[in-house]
């Protein structure tokens, strides 16, 4: 384990992780395997530049993953967008070693809803997955939560998932004023196909093949389809030959939010180069309508897809995802399953089949 004033580095065999303390984002995860290291996780390029400064803090050290709680707008405890826990100070309570591996424990200094919250990561040697978990301890009322992973893909790549219930889009375009920016989807649509979202023009895009145009900010929220104890999310950089992998529950995380942003945004500090960036988000949340929205009745609440989290003073939540990245064989265009058997995880794709280290009951809660 490495220290500095600002940032903690968590280690075990072939992987680590750094976390920026001052607004608890995964600053760098990297894994070295077969002979390559493997560091697809994005970070915006004005992160040390001083003109960000009047930007919100969870914007201006924009960086890999980052839990949200609220998600989006905030419009009730008077926190920043995305929460205290995207844009505030967080503790380094400990490290320590465990069979195999290193466990970190960092504590938000401010409170959710009166809520204590807890971020832990564990990295085991030889396996190529962060598995982090957010505890969140006593509190009042509800909130609704998201994990804001990014990921670089500036030669693009392919995007497969486990089978959703369906696709849409929220109420209002990203970039609503073509002065500012430029969003291409239709908003709001709902779809099943994610080869054919219906695009503003009336033509529809390819939301399995990222970048889908240039300059083009968009989001499309896809809540889990039943009946699945493991749902995942998959990035395949072509170029790189590697993937980022998503893995969760869908109790914890039932809907998967997708963040495209490809110079789509005109206006500082995005000044147009924020490109090839894919936002695979595990969200509780009622798309991009804010907290107020989130923990009343909505559209997806009454359809049976939790929005939000109750907390209790006397309670506590824990919400868990391992975060895989690691190199894939040559000639891989398309991950086609994700199924995890006894200490491994099993990744098909059209050509082949790779198998890695993984602990299936982490995600699981066993």
């Amino acid at each position: 384990m490495g220290a500095g004033e600002d940032f903690v580095t968590v280690e075990a065999r072939g992987i680590s992780v750094t976390l920026d303390l001052a607004v608890g984002h995964i600053r760098d995860l990297t894994v070295d395997r077969d002979g390559r290291r493997v560091a697809p996780l994005h970070r915006a390029p004005w992160f040390e530049e001083s003109h960000a400064d009047d930007a919100p803090a969870h914007l201006k050290r924009l960086s890999g993953d980052f839990l949200c709680a609220p998600f989006g707008l905030s419009d009730i405890d008077g926190s920043p967008a995305h929460g205290w826990p995207a844009n505030s100070a967080w503790d380094h309570v400990e490290t320590r070693a465990i069979d195999g591996g290193a466990r970190a424990v960092f504590a938000l200094q401010k409170q959710v809803m009166g809520a204590r919250v807890l971020k832990e990561f564990t990295v085991r040697d030889g396996h190529p997955f962060l598995y982090q978990r957010h505890l969140f301890q006593g509190g009042e009322g509800a909130v609704s939560v998201g994990l804001h992973m990014m990921v670089s893909l500036p030669q693009g790549g392919h995007l497969s998932f486990s089978p959703k219930r369906f696709a849409q889009t929220p109420a209002e375009p990203l970039e609503p004023d073509s002065l500012k920016g430029r969003s291409l989807l239709a908003y709001p649509a709902r779809f099943s196909d994610l080869k054919h979202a219906p695009r503003e023009d009336g033509g529809t895009a390819n939301l399995t093949c990222y970048p889908l145009d240039r300059n083009h900010e968009d989001c499309v929220m896809m809540p889990e389809a039943p009946g699945r104890e493991l749902a995942w999310g998959a990035a395949l950089r072509h170029r790189e030959a590697d993937l980022v992998l998503s893995l969760k529950r869908p109790e914890d995380f039932p809907s998967t939010l997708l963040w495209l942003s490809n110079g789509g945004r005109y206006y500082s500090p995005w000044n147009s180069r924020h490109r090839g960036v894919l936002g695979l988000e595990e969200v509780r949340t009622y798309l991009l309508s804010g907290h107020k929205a989130s923990i009343a009745p909505n559209d997806f609440s009454e359809q049976g897809i939790p929005t939000s989290i109750g907390l209790t003073p006397s309670g506590e939540i824990d919400l868990r995802q391992a975060i895989g990245i690691m190199p894939v064989p040559a000639g891989w265009d398309v991950v086609t399953e994700v199924e995890a058997g006894d200490g491994e995880l099993a990744v098909r794709s059209d050509v082949g089949e790779l198998s890695v280290p993984y602990d299936a009951a982490f995600v699981l809660h066993r």
